[in-house]
């Protein structure tokens, strides 16, 4: 039985608890706030050049641990907690990061051109520069070589390049010339790969959709397009 003073109200007890809850009620509603606070709009292309760098690495990093764990099964804690494995995987996600890059980019081209007035060229161009300026800005990573990054940023610039040489695609169709590239650099055995070309794919494509409807929802369109015809 509770007496005295201590555990009342307003004792070293009542005082105990109540630190104890608001702390655990704050922690709660902190992380409540961080899973509803809407994602700040995007208005200026230094926005825009984070938002492509940040899902092309999402995109290709989720795609590459989600396939190696699934195909890995009940043994994959074992795989990924191996040395040899985890390096593997560094291999591919950062080998795989250009692929990311051209495939996001192309979507922002695509978001660009249902939003604005922008001509195409432009928007292609400017997009093309946004995402080399991230991937120049990453610096040659530890698990690839000087020559292999330079390759990787020939690759992503000739990507880039093609996008202007066609109209828009729908987005679902952004991932077909890449797919193959990308799952070439699944971090398994090709003798334990299987059927999986098929799911890989629909996997691009259904995040890319997301990543295009998260970019039309975030873009300030007429604040970015102003800031593009002023490099223009």
């Amino acid at each position: 039985m509770c007496r005295g003073y201590h555990c009342g109200v307003g004792g070293p007890y009542y005082t105990l608890v109540l630190g104890l809850w608001n702390e655990r009620v704050g922690n709660r509603m902190n992380l409540l706030t961080k899973l509803f606070r809407r994602a700040p709009a995007i208005r200026h292309p230094d926005d825009l050049a984070e938002f492509i760098d940040a899902n092309a690495a999402f995109v290709v990093q989720k795609g590459i641990y989600e396939y190696a764990r699934a195909r890995a099964g009940h043994y994959s804690k074992v795989l990924f907690s191996e040395a040899s494995f985890q390096d593997a995987v560094d291999v591919s996600r950062w080998r795989a990061y250009p692929l990311g890059l051209a495939m996001v980019g192309e979507v922002a081209t695509v978001v660009l051109q249902e939003t604005t007035t922008l001509p195409r060229e432009v928007v292609v161009g400017e997009v093309s520069s946004l995402a080399l300026s991230r991937f120049d800005e990453r610096g040659v990573p530890a698990a690839l070589d000087e020559p292999t990054w330079r390759e990787l940023r020939a690759g992503l610039a000739e990507r880039l390049g093609r996008i202007g040489l066609h109209p828009p695609k729908r987005v679902m169709d952004i991932p077909e010339p890449i797919a193959k590239d990308y799952f070439a650099l699944m971090p398994i055995h090709k003798s334990l790969r299987g059927q999986d070309f098929d799911t890989l794919k629909s996997y691009l494509r259904v995040t890319l959709c997301n990543v295009h409807d998260a970019l039309t929802k975030r873009l300030d369109a007429a604040s970015v397009a102003r800031e593009l015809g002023r490099q223009n």
